[in-house]
């Protein structure tokens, strides 16, 4: 700690020199150094000051603070503002960046399945339209049961590998038997009942 306060004493008259404005000065003198972690000068503001921070969080502001300092250290440097000056506010800070991570981890994943259960419920219903396109002599009643046994079997199959039962999901499933139920003037709550029938839900 000793180290980036000396650090910090030293760089601060030349970042001030560089730089104008009564906010990025108060700035400057109230900030406070935490800590160098891993190629990052974690500067505090006290509680009271923390109104100041976008000071120091300004593009021209940063960057010459990671210049000054990094010239001095003989390596490139990032700099971090963080709410209060001492180790137990950076560590709650870090605290802080691990449930953010966590949390936008969770959203990705979330995405990611809801791309890959709509990706697969999309190619159902394009297999449907392909399989029904391909049926021949459609006004008759017997291909068009054919196809309904073949529908049912394509959808009840994606049904049993749904990943997650979802409004998304939901309404993605129920759009394909939609579609079945189109193709084969059937109810579309019958055909609901013959798939669920297949997948064991009923």
């Amino acid at each position: 700690m000793a180290d980036v306060a000396a650090i910090w004493k030293n760089a601060l008259p030349t970042v001030m020199n560089g730089v104008t404005g009564r906010g990025v000065w108060a700035a400057l003198n109230a900030a406070r150094p935490v800590a160098l972690d891993e190629g990052v000068l974690v500067l505090g503001l006290p509680y009271q000051d923390g109104e100041l921070a976008g000071h120091l969080r300004l593009a021209p502001t940063q960057r010459l603070i990671e210049q000054t300092v990094g010239q001095a250290l003989g390596s490139p440097v990032r700099v971090r503002i963080i709410e209060g000056t001492s180790d137990e506010d950076y560590e709650l800070a870090k605290r802080r960046d691990a449930e953010k991570r966590r949390l936008q981890e969770q959203e990705m994943a979330k995405l990611r399945a809801e791309m890959q259960a709509k990706t697969s419920w999309d190619s159902v219903y394009e297999q449907l339209s392909r399989r029904f396109a391909a049926v021949p002599n459609k006004s008759l009643a017997q291909n068009r049961a054919r196809f309904y046994e073949e529908a049912l079997e394509l959808v009840a199959e994606a049904r049993r590998g749904q990943a997650n039962y979802d409004e998304l999901g939901e309404r993605n499933f129920a759009r394909c038997i939609e579609r079945v139920a189109q193709y084969v003037e059937i109810p579309n709550t019958m055909v609901a009942l013959e798939v669920l029938k297949r997948t064991g839900e009923l």
